[in-house]
């Protein structure tokens, strides 16, 4: 069974959640932006292991931990999709940007592309490539357990910004309509920042994407 505790971090509360295999105690860090003595507390603390970083996308506070605890724990780095190198490759002047941390570039040991499947334990998540915010975003699906994690494609009431480089408010739009609601209404995701919604109240009360379809 899918467990998972959201863990907000970095000046930006960004939600990193630890997601895990009940049955296996199986665990992976999606979006590690930072604070990783306290993330890996908390795995300690759960009795898990961890087995892998996951990354929905290139932007310092949803990746700023990865390279750390790749270095202190030796599990691979999982993700995004490749066109999100440029940001990976930008950590520094992300630094100067965003006014917080000091991470630096890496490598990702597996690119994702939309379609592909990533596993933890017994789970099995899908990935979706959903380009808008960034280039190269990707959200996980746990189709068993109706659960995704959206990065910063969706928000409970709102949307990604796409005024970054190569954000395209056309593409993040068709994004959500084409690859996130065709998923179920009942589908309960966690976004980059902020509360826990359903893909079913986003389009019924979302001001961006609302469309009331059931």
């Amino acid at each position: 069974m899918l467990e998972f505790a959201v863990i907000p971090v970095t000046p930006f509360a960004q939600n990193t959640t630890l997601v895990w295999c009940s049955e296996t105690c199986a665990a992976a860090f999606i979006d590690p932006g930072g604070e990783v003595d306290r993330l890996l507390a908390e795995v300690r603390q759960r009795g898990l292991k961890l087995e892998a970083v996951w990354l929905t996308h290139g932007h310092l506070d949803h990746c700023g931990g990865s390279l750390e605890l790749r270095e202190r724990t030796g599990v691979p780095i999982v993700g995004p999709q490749r066109e999100d190198a440029f940001w990976i490759d930008a950590m520094a002047q992300q630094v100067q940007w965003f006014g917080f941390g000091s991470p630096r570039a890496f490598v990702p040991d597996r690119w994702l592309d939309d379609g592909d499947t990533v596993t933890l334990g017994d789970l099995v998540f899908e990935v979706y490539h959903t380009p808008g915010h960034t280039p190269g975003h990707v959200i996980f699906f746990n189709r068993a357990a109706q659960w995704a994690q959206v990065g910063d494609v969706l928000f409970q009431g709102s949307i990604g910004r796409t005024d970054f480089p190569r954000g395209n408010h056309a593409q993040l739009l068709a994004s959500i309509r084409e690859k996130l609601w065709p998923l179920g209404r009942e589908v309960a995701f966690v976004p980059g920042h902020g509360p826990m919604s359903t893909f079913g109240d986003e389009r019924d009360d979302n001001p961006f994407v609302a469309d009331g379809q059931r």
